[in-house]
């Protein structure tokens, strides 16, 4: 059964959020006025996150109905230790979509990154360009200090750095026992070892949901539906018209008199403009959909950071397991009623990171691994969460090399199942590997099919065992030795025992089987000039060979940044939105 419904003439367009669950639509009078301004402020930075009070991200809960359960497809070269040898990719099923589910960090990321993108022909999107858009969505609630300059006071995302304690001061002394700086790493330059920032305000996740849709939430002009399954986009003469949708049994058309923006994230934007008619033309006529658009580098250009899991240190004080009951504890549960502090108004697990470089290709400083530090050792929940969380392969993963049923049962030099202790995770920031999204079929219902090609370039390899030997030197220095008596679990992976432990050949091995995904999955709709036939937009972010359509949201990166995914989008949305009034006000 289909239906159009026809609203007030001043509806003109309507915004996607998150594929299949939620379609959002405003209505935006024809006369540009500062609460319009603000309304598209509020929606171009996509309705991806809203409140959320919990001690974990909601995405660590294996099986929650908030996350959409991607998964690739079982990889060749990486993750030949997890489930299928597939990697998780998290993306939030829910009103808020990242803010949600994510673990709160704030990164920017490196100012490179943002100028590399100008270099590649996308004008307006170099460092000191995107910097305002960074300052002016934040509430910095720490001290400024000699970056000042960089921050930004009563924005709507709050920022809160995150108390440091005895662990994660020894994590900064062991980066400067290695010779780096204490940094701001959202300032001036990012190569160093920091204390974590969080979108937390007065201890409270800060989502995007919160901060920007809840204050317009009343408006008239702003209409939110929730439970519709979006099923593609409506094009006349190679102009968007609008959205059909499919809600309560009955596809429903709404039309758009200007523009349909399109924010459905990395993997549901491809599979969107796919279902839609607009992508590669080989790949719409296998799966029998008419081509509005011969646009080959929709669902290319696909790649991700890269974390290696499993390298873990023991420690004789409580660091990490035990000290989740504290959290939950009496004490801790008034003080967070009473204050709003305490181990509740924080994020979990002693987070922090550093940035380092470990090749000596490029410039000096442009990080090539983001370097992850958590008190928990790998098995310090005796499997109970961390198989699932990441798609481990229970029987390999743990029976076998975390657990005291393994074979070596004898070998007690750094037992680790159960233990108390930390974590270093090596990422890769630049990875050259590039995958793709397909479509699965031309059923909307159909998850598409998500290939990444992890680590199928030899460079990345590389350099995550470069990665890997850092974090070993840094797990290692003295202030970890002598405080914490830190000792590294040095069983070698059963599957890599044709490898003389310790050499890169062993390390490499160990990379290409506990690696997976950082779920900052992008580059699926690439921004790029007319001379790139892989770009999907334009530096406006309006999609190549069609009219009224945009995209707004993590797939446009051509090049990830070094760092989380959140405050880059919300920055992506902030000049977005500057973008379409521009156009608009003409």
């Amino acid at each position: 059964m289909s239906s159009t419904v026809t609203f007030f003439p001043s509806t003109i367009l309507l915004l996607l959020e998150e594929a299949a669950l939620d379609a959002w639509w405003r209505r935006v009078s024809r006369r540009w006025r500062s609460g319009v301004f603000s309304c598209w402020r509020l929606e171009e930075s996509r309705p991806w996150r809203p409140k959320y009070q919990g001690f974990l991200p909601i995405s660590f809960v294996p099986g929650y109905n908030e996350d959409w359960g991607y998964r690739t497809t079982p990889q060749k070269y990486s993750s030949q230790n997890f489930a299928n040898k597939a990697a998780r990719q998290h993306q939030g099923r829910v009103l808020g979509g990242g803010s949600t589910v994510n673990a709160m960090y704030h990164v920017r990321g490196n100012r490179r990154d943002y100028d590399y993108w100008a270099a590649l022909g996308n004008p307006g999107w170099d460092y000191n360009s995107v910097l305002p858009y960074f300052i002016k969505s934040e509430d910095y609630r720490g001290d400024l200090g000699e970056t000042a300059a960089y921050h930004g006071r009563g924005g709507p995302i709050g920022v809160t750095p995150a108390p440091l304690t005895p662990l994660t001061k020894a994590y900064i002394q062991g980066g400067m026992e290695l010779g780096y700086n204490y940094v701001d790493y959202n300032g001036p330059e990012q190569i160093g070892f920091s204390q974590a920032t969080f979108n937390i305000r007065d201890g409270v996740r800060s989502s995007v949901v919160e901060e920007y849709l809840k204050p317009a939430s009343s408006r008239p002009n702003l209409h939110i539906l929730h439970g519709a399954n979006v099923l593609q986009i409506v094009f006349e003469d190679k102009r968007a018209t609008g959205v059909k949708f499919l809600y309560k049994g009955k596809v429903i058309e709404v039309g758009a008199r200007r523009e349909v923006i399109l924010s459905a994230g990395s993997i549901a934007s491809p599979k969107l403009l796919m279902l839609s008619g607009v992508g590669p033309r080989y790949h719409l006529q296998h799966h029998q959909i008419p081509v509005v658009v011969d646009l080959p580098g929709v669902g290319q250009n696909v790649h991700d950071h890269v974390e290696v899991l499993g390298l873990s240190w023991t420690t004789d004080e409580r660091v990490s397991f035990s000290s989740l009951f504290d959290t939950f504890g009496p004490s801790s549960i008034l003080q967070y009623k009473l204050s709003r502090k305490g181990l509740l108004g924080t994020a979990p697990l002693n987070f922090l990171n550093a940035w380092v470089k470990v090749r000596p290709e490029g410039d000096p400083m442009w990080p090539d691994i983001q370097v992850f530090f958590n008190s928990a050792t790998f098995a310090y929940d005796k499997g109970t969460l961390n198989p699932a969380l990441w798609g481990l392969d229970m029987r390999v993963t743990f029976l076998t090399h975390f657990s005291p049923l393994r074979r070596n049962i004898t070998n007690t030099r750094a037992e680790i199942y159960g233990r108390e202790g930390f974590t270093i995770r090596p990422i890769i920031l630049r990875p050259k590997s590039r995958g793709t999204i397909t479509l699965r079929s031309k059923n909307p219902d159909d998850y598409p099919v998500i290939d990444p090609q992890l680590l199928s370039h030899p460079e990345d390899v590389k350099t995550l065992v470069e990665g890997v030997k850092f974090a070993l030197r840094l797990g290692n220095t003295s202030v970890f030795a002598n405080t914490f008596k830190a000792k590294f679990f040095d069983k070698p992976l059963p599957d890599c025992a044709g490898e003389w432990y310790g050499s890169d050949a062993y390390w490499e091995c160990f990379v290409r089987h506990m690696t997976t995904t950082f779920y900052h999955i992008t580059g699926s709709c690439k921004m790029a000039p007319p001379s790139d036939p892989f770009g999907v937009v334009d530096h406006k972010l309006r999609v190549r060979g069609v009219a009224g359509l945009r995209v707004i949201d993590f797939s446009v990166l051509p090049a990830v940044v070094s760092g989380n995914s959140h405050a880059p989008t919300v920055m992506i949305a902030e000049k977005g939105s500057d973008l379409i009034k521009e156009d608009w006000s003409r």
